[in-house]
């Protein structure tokens, strides 16, 4: 377990089945700010370290946030330095997608801006039923600056990113399910549990051999079906020596299909 933290800023890591928890808490409602960003570095830091099975992102508190601290985007003096400041903010989800485990963000609350951007860098959004969700940044006169208008538009097409962006308001995950942001709508009663079983079932899997699907996935975000052909073989065939492959072939010759048990090697 590992923690860094400054007055009752926290982020932690917790380890629970080859799964990572990584815990995130700046009470009262977890505004973004440099230093909750620094605190996440270290706890990324140390999943980077000792790479888990998968990744799981999750808020403490009545929000998963309320937004960003505005008072570090309005104490900038140029234009420049305002450029800087969004660089290093657009470090943070850019660093989790690049993760090769599969990664989940559990939303129980209001997320708004940062942490949807966040969620949404992420492979899989568990939402629960009461669970709303926002990129607001236009009450301040910006743009969402996390990438997240853009990974919007990846899942639910460029006309939705534009009404969420333009219009600011709030959707419930119902909305989001149906417009494939959200992966699962889970009750409210027992949402913790059963986000951890949803990412249990994908721990206990092949970790390498999804990486290599996040890899093929990342290819065709850039270069489109044609890409991703075209880097599929040499990705796959990279799994040839990793300990599942092999163990999961001969257990489905010797056993049948779905006997297999995988080590994440």
């Amino acid at each position: 377990m590992s923690a860094a933290a400054g007055s009752d800023l926290r982020v932690a890591v917790t380890r629970v089945d080859g799964i990572a928890v990584l815990t995130f808490s700046a009470p009262p409602v977890n505004l973004y700010s440099l230093e909750l960003h620094d605190a996440f570095d270290v706890a990324l830091d140390e999943v980077e370290a000792d790479p888990p099975r998968a990744l799981l992102v999750r808020a403490e508190g009545k929000l998963v946030s309320g937004g960003v601290d505005v008072a570090q985007f309005h104490a900038r003096t140029s234009q420049a330095d305002t450029k800087a400041l969004y660089d290093r903010m657009l470090e943070l989800p850019e660093r989790i997608a690049a993760l090769d485990v599969p990664t989940f963000f559990a939303a129980h609350a209001l997320t708004l801006t940062w942490a949807l951007e966040v969620a949404l860098a992420c492979d899989i959004v568990l939402a629960s039923e009461k669970a709303k969700f926002g990129l607001v940044e236009r009450v301040i006169g910006l743009t969402p600056t996390m990438g997240g208008t853009q990974r919007l538009a990846q899942r639910a097409g460029v006309a939705r990113a534009k009404e969420v962006v333009f219009t600011g308001e709030l959707f419930d995950a119902a909305t989001f399910e149906r417009w494939n942001v959200v992966n699962r709508v889970l009750p409210v009663e027992g949402f913790d549990d059963a986000v951890l079983d949803v990412v249990r079932q994908v721990a206990v899997g092949p970790t390498r051999a999804f990486g290599a699907a996040k890899r093929i996935l990342r290819v065709h975000e850039s270069s489109g079906v044609p890409g991703a052909v075209a880097a599929t073989t040499r990705i796959a065939s990279e799994l040839f020596e990793t300990e599942d492959l092999q163990h999961g072939m001969a257990s489905f010759l010797e056993n049948g299909p779905g006997k297999a048990t995988f080590s994440g090697r």
